[in-house]
């Protein structure tokens, strides 16, 4: 027998061994060897798990490698937004969206657009001049039919009206509202489901987590939408929570009653903000916060996924809008996974 023959036969009786012993080998191996991410785990339960993300961040390697890997949505977090997309008027600029949904496609994700009728980030030929209701209805109108448009079939779903109520639960004093009214709600959602009719409609706001004036004026706007047969398919609930003001430990019921009316769910642009410095205690309970949050979207069927606002401290927008503040991510500002992440590994039964 040639040496060749018994190294053949050593290695086939190895490999039988290690099969006969439950211990995997060759490709399947080291398949399995990969840690399946946040969207992987959450997959299990029919859910999706995102991150916003943005241009400028893209450049960034080793953000993007995790960006790629642990999530399957993602949100633009400002390449989409009025300012960008429509600098001047019924002049487009796609760039900043696209190179988004670029990425998104070769990463196998999805894409949840963000946004196209709110009050901020609007261009000043928008802003600075005042228009009648039919003039501004108008821009309206074409704004949205351009831009669903131009991203149809490219999007899993739009925030059509982005924060359109005030905390007691009046209307927002916006450009939309003082000119047009309340009905400036419908009209968007009609016009994004013509310009795309495959793309889901979402509400969307903040501090509507919890049952309370403010989520209570959205339930009663649903209510009204349902019955005048307006398209829309979900309300988003941002939850950008701070430890300092406590958990709105209402929240599965309020995603509950939503989907009693026959809407999606999600949670939409979740971070967690401490008062800074971060300390061992804060980041374990905003781990436990995290998980929560999680939790209470996997009890609710229609609760269709979670996003985090961009997954690292290191580009959040916390800091630069709230003094003091910050630490709000499941990653650091060096990209090492916090408790939060762990947590949230552990909520989807990873």
């Amino acid at each position: 027998m040639s040496r060749t023959t018994v190294r053949l036969r050593f290695a086939g009786a190895l490999a039988a061994t290690l099969v006969a012993a439950g211990v995997a080998t060759g490709p399947a191996a080291q398949a399995q060897e990969r840690t399946p991410g946040l969207a992987d785990l959450a997959h299990r339960h029919g859910r999706y798990f995102g991150s916003a993300t943005d241009n400028p961040e893209l450049t960034d390697s080793a953000y993007t490698k995790i960006l790629g890997s642990e999530f399957d949505m993602i949100t633009p977090g400002n390449g989409m937004k009025w300012e960008n997309t429509e600098p001047q008027q019924g002049v487009f600029d796609w760039s900043k969206g696209d190179e988004i949904v670029k990425l998104a496609r070769a990463n196998h994700q999805k894409v949840r657009a963000h946004t196209l009728v709110w009050h901020n980030q609007l261009p000043a030929w928008l802003t600075s001049r005042d228009w009648t209701p039919a003039e501004l209805r108008a821009v309206l109108k074409k704004h949205i039919t351009t831009e669903v448009r131009h991203y149809r079939g490219k999007v899993y779903s739009w925030d059509v009206v982005n924060e359109a109520f005030n905390e007691d639960g009046t209307y927002r004093d916006t450009i939309w509202y003082r000119t047009l009214g309340p009905g400036y709600i419908a009209d968007a959602l009609r016009w994004a489901h013509e310009a795309d009719p495959h793309a889901k409609l979402y509400l969307n706001d903040y501090n509507i987590e919890a049952v309370g004036p403010k989520s209570d004026a959205y339930y009663n706007l649903v209510k009204q939408l349902k019955a005048e047969h307006v398209p829309l398919d979900g309300v988003g609930f941002q939850a950008h929570l701070a430890l300092q003001y406590g958990y709105p430990t209402t929240i599965e019921d309020n995603l509950r009653r939503f989907s009693r009316l026959g809407l999606d769910t999600a949670l939409t642009e979740v971070d967690v903000r401490m008062q800074l410095p971060a300390t061992d205690d804060k980041l374990a309970e905003q781990a436990t916060w995290y998980a929560d949050l999680t939790k209470a979207c996997l009890a609710v069927q229609r609760c269709v996924g979670v996003t985090v606002w961009d997954f690292t401290d290191k580009y959040s927008w916390i800091p630069g809008v709230f003094a003091g503040e910050g630490a709000a991510l499941p990653w650091d500002e060096q990209l090492r996974p916090k408790p939060a992440y762990q947590a949230l590994r552990d909520a989807l039964g990873g």
